[in-house]
């Protein structure tokens, strides 16, 4: 019984000092991407080391992604960073473009390996096809989006679809997110300058987008839907509204259909100034949703519930000025805010309980900083 007693406890002393020589999750550097407005000589792309236990930042590398590498989207599948080029000229012909850069996970080291134009100009969103084999860019300034098929190495190779919209009544086309659903069965634009998401069958044979019957859904005039996620729990998405400060949710029927359900503002009760949403993003855990405010400078942040319903929790300040994009740390403890005016990108924990972003923040200077994405 002694000797018995005597291999336990040798076993429980094993197991503990290897638990605390080994580093726990959240002492483990977390590689976050960061893509700005560039001015004359910058390079456009920073690869940080995040250490979430303490908020610590580190810059590992800079690299040259185009002029204005303002939105990214990350491959593991090819090792590669996507950038759109937010520009209107490329060469003297009214484009953007695409940038891709390999990333070696090992050494940390990015390079650049192709820049891709796409007509019409002005990209501010780009996002992968449900395989990886197709990239998504919306236009903004163009009014358009373009679909690129990705060669065997995973470089941008080929323009296969081109969408051009028309304006209506005075108003003008602003594409500004296209990006299929999680499941890949549907592919969804958001148009915040005719207020309406488009929604599309991709047929990744041709790389052709086309849309589905009833394939329109109309938002309050002014609204300006921006950008949007998937609560897939519930068959929901919720859509951030720049324009007027609103979150709309809508349920995703079987075949892709939206039907909008409740609208809720993204403001504090009184602000009377001037606010534009921005970026919005769900918790890790599901439970909380979170949006941005430029202007009245906060993370506005929901408790959702069970039937996909938002219960306001609160406004937390951003840090900064101007949160135009923020993500959520792959531990799910961490929120990290990029305040485009104030060149800051502002760490803040989230309380368990309250879901709620939690100041003091740290942060990290950068200038006109656009995205941010963890790899």
């Amino acid at each position: 019984m002694r000797k018995h007693n005597l291999f336990i406890n040798i076993y429980i002393f094993i197991m503990v000092l290897s638990t605390s020589c080994s580093p726990g999750n959240d002492t483990i550097p977390e590689k976050l991407f960061a893509g700005k407005y560039t001015a004359e000589g910058e390079k456009g792309l920073y690869l940080l080391d995040l250490k979430s236990k303490d908020g610590d930042f580190k810059l590992l590398a800079e690299a040259d992604a185009g002029n204005n590498p303002s939105y990214l989207c990350i491959s593991k599948k090819w090792e590669m960073i996507y950038a759109i080029n937010e520009v209107s000229d490329v060469d003297g012909i009214r484009a953007g473009s695409v940038t891709a850069l390999s990333y070696d996970q090992e050494t940390g080291t990015l390079a650049k390996l192709k820049t891709l134009p796409v007509p019409n100009g002005g990209p501010c969103y780009v996002s992968l096809s449900h395989a990886e084999d197709y990239l998504f860019v919306a236009n903004y300034g163009g009014g358009s989006v373009a679909v690129i098929k990705l060669d065997e190495n995973g470089l941008p190779a080929l323009i296969t679809d081109t969408i051009f919209y028309k304006g209506d009544e005075g108003k003008r086309p602003r594409a500004h997110m296209i990006a299929p659903d999680p499941l890949g069965r549907k592919v969804y634009l958001t148009d915040l300058g005719l207020d309406r998401i488009v929604i599309y069958d991709f047929d990744a044979a041709t790389g052709r987008l086309h849309q589905i019957p009833n394939g329109i859904v109309n938002f309050p005039e002014g609204a300006g839907p921006r950008h949007f996620v998937f609560n897939t729990e519930v068959s929901v998405m919720y859509v951030i509204n720049e324009l007027n400060s609103t979150l709309t949710v809508l349920s995703v029927n079987d075949s892709g259909e939206l039907v909008p359900v409740e609208t809720y503002s993204t403001l504090r009760e009184g602000f009377s100034g001037k606010s534009y949403c921005a970026d919005i993003h769900i918790g890790k855990n599901g439970e909380f949703l979170y949006g941005s405010n430029r202007g009245e400078n906060t993370i506005v942040t929901f408790r959702i519930l069970e039937d996909g319903g938002l219960l306001l929790a609160g406004h937390t300040s951003c840090g900064g000025d101007w949160p135009r994009n923020f993500v959520i740390d792959p531990s799910g403890e961490n929120i990290l805010v990029g305040n485009q005016r104030s060149g800051n990108i502002s760490l803040f924990r989230i309380d368990k309980k309250t879901g709620l972003p939690v100041e003091p923040a740290k942060d990290f200077a950068i200038s006109t900083p656009a995205c941010l994405k963890f790899y």
